[in-house]
């Protein structure tokens, strides 16, 4: 199956590119909400991200990559999509008890492949929504179920084997069941079949998988879980590794004010407005630094 997998090596090439890549890490629909507001408040400032040569979506980011990218949504009208009544969202929860399921198969794994094998297991025996329901919940979040010109890459885990899967267009997965699978939450929802392998959230990898930028000359990485775990890289420590590499990034992770609006539950439907807004403030804060990193490189 041409998935467009990638080894653990992370993306191809290596030191200072010219290309420019937008990384948009998981983090629920309160990442949906705070990525959609951080977007428009940086593209309002005359900072617009969304012209990115490559777009590397995971979890929540693989939602709002594939909006930008659809071509058919500006940075303001993907804003507001999050504001008002969430609609057609499936109540869910991402509680104590189920970070501490994850938090045991860590302990218990030798390397980070072998954790991302035990997680699929527990996926793949979870009692969840069927994979039908869920999936018509991802076909309503989307403008388009083509994959864009534009180069979109959407992360996922094969829950057999713990390979990751970097899908974009030419694949063989559709752009739905890429997005499906990459916030295919274990635990939570059902891993989601294609081309008969299963596949979980990409964030069981990293909240960002942001070594797939590798190779371009300058980056920036909306994070809404800003930290890693044991055998998961931080975003930051991703972020590092491009720099060391030559590239001009910019990492962005939620305020204080903004984590504190996401409250415990970032899998709440109620919480994308308020955190859409979150974003939308916090991106006065970034500006600078985003024009100085998307800022033409001089002849």
């Amino acid at each position: 199956m041409n998935d467009g997998s990638v080894g653990e090596g992370g993306g191809e090439g290596g030191g200072e590119g010219k290309g420019t890549a937008l990384v948009l890490g998981g983090g629920g629909l309160t990442g949906v909400g705070w990525e959609a507001g951080m977007l428009y408040g940086l593209a309002r400032a005359g900072v617009d991200l969304t012209g990115a040569d490559l777009v590397v979506g995971t979890s929540a980011g693989s939602v709002v990559g594939a909006q930008l990218t659809s071509g058919l949504l500006t940075p303001r009208e993907l804003y507001e999509r999050q504001l008002g009544d969430p609609g057609g969202e499936l109540p869910a929860k991402l509680g104590a008890s189920l970070i501490g399921r994850y938090a045991v198969a860590m302990v218990r794994s030798r390397d980070a492949k072998s954790y991302r094998r035990r997680i699929g297991a527990f996926a793949l025996a979870a009692d969840t929504e069927p994979e039908g329901v869920r999936r018509k919940v991802l076909e309503a979040r989307l403008v388009s179920h083509d994959w864009p010109e534009r180069r979109l890459v959407v992360t996922a885990v094969d829950a057999l084997t713990g390979e990751l899967a970097a899908f974009e267009r030419g694949s063989e997965a559709g752009l739905v069941d890429a997005v499906s699978a990459s916030c295919a939450v274990p635990g939570v929802w059902p891993p989601v079949t294609v081309a008969g392998r299963r596949f979980v959230d990409g964030g069981v990898r990293s909240a960002t998988n942001a070594d797939l930028a590798s190779g371009y000359g300058r980056v920036v990485i909306l994070a809404p879980m800003a930290t890693g775990a044991g055998l998961i890289p931080s975003p930051a420590a991703q972020a590092a590794r491009l720099r060391e590499a030559g590239a001009k990034v910019l990492l962005i992770t939620p305020s204080p004010q903004a984590r504190k609006v996401f409250g415990r539950n970032v899998l709440d439907p109620a919480r994308r407005d308020p955190a859409a807004r979150a974003g939308l403030e916090q991106a006065a804060e970034h500006v600078e630094q985003a024009r100085e990193v998307w800022a033409a490189p001089r002849a």
